[in-house]
This record gives C-alpha cells, sequence and structure tokens, in this order.
C-alpha cells in the first residue's frame, strides 16, 4: 500500500516542482537538489521534473548516484559534490581536483555538463 501512496506523492511532487519552474525563462537555469539519500527507485521521476541541472550529494556515497544516474541514462547537467560540507577537515585544492577528476571521465555527461560543487549544492 505504501508503494501506491508513494507513487502518488512522487507525481505530485514531479508536477508541483514543475509549476513552481515553468514560468522561469528559458535563459533561466533551473538547479535542484538531492542530498543523503538513496533514490535510484525514483530516477526516472527525478528526471520528470526536468531540471537543467541536478546537484547531488557525492564525497559520503563513494560516486554511487553518479553511477545509478549512468546506468538510468541521465542526460542533463549534474552537480556532484566533491568534498563533504559536514566534515571539520577542509579540503585541499588539490583533494578536490582529485576527487573531481574521475567524475570528468566516469559522469553521465561529457565534463562539459558536469558542474563540480561541495555536496550539498
Amino acid at each position: 500500500e505504501w508503494q501506491a501512496e508513494g507513487e502518488k506523492y512522487l507525481k505530485w511532487a514531479v508536477a508541483a516542482f514543475r509549476l513552481s519552474t515553468c514560468g522561469a525563462r528559458p535563459e533561466t537555469q533551473v538547479v535542484t537538489h538531492m542530498c543523503y539519500s538513496t533514490f535510484e527507485d525514483i530516477i526516472a521521476h527525478i528526471d520528470e521534473m526536468d531540471a537543467d541541472v541536478l546537484t547531488i550529494e557525492n564525497s559520503r556515497s563513494a560516486g554511487e548516484m553518479v553511477a545509478a544516474l549512468c546506468a538510468y541514462g541521465y542526460r542533463r547537467d549534474l552537480g556532484p559534490g566533491v568534498y563533504d560540507i559536514h566534515s571539520p577537515v577542509v579540503p585541499t585544492k588539490d583533494d578536490m581536483v582529485a576527487r573531481a577528476a574521475p567524475l570528468l571521465h566516469q559522469s553521465v555527461l561529457p565534463p562539459s555538463r558536469t558542474w563540480i560543487n561541495p555536496d550539498c549544492g
């Protein structure tokens, strides 16, 4: 029963997101963020949101969502995070470059459509 209710909610959420962004001018980039979650089961709904850029937590999940989006065939811009903003350790520039490099080679999209971010957008 929860799956039927969950599906109903997801359809509502996608419609609400699209309604809230439908007035944006074509040159306005719509960006959304998915944070600290396992959402492989709802990737199709995320895709239906039609956001121009999806930013995601990535440093703690070791690229799991990037791989899931790749397997799904996600084709919009993607902004994977390269450092955990909740950690007291501040990464160096070299640390962030080292974390970003594999993303640019294994990403769902070419580097020109990959936006490197801190986690949490």
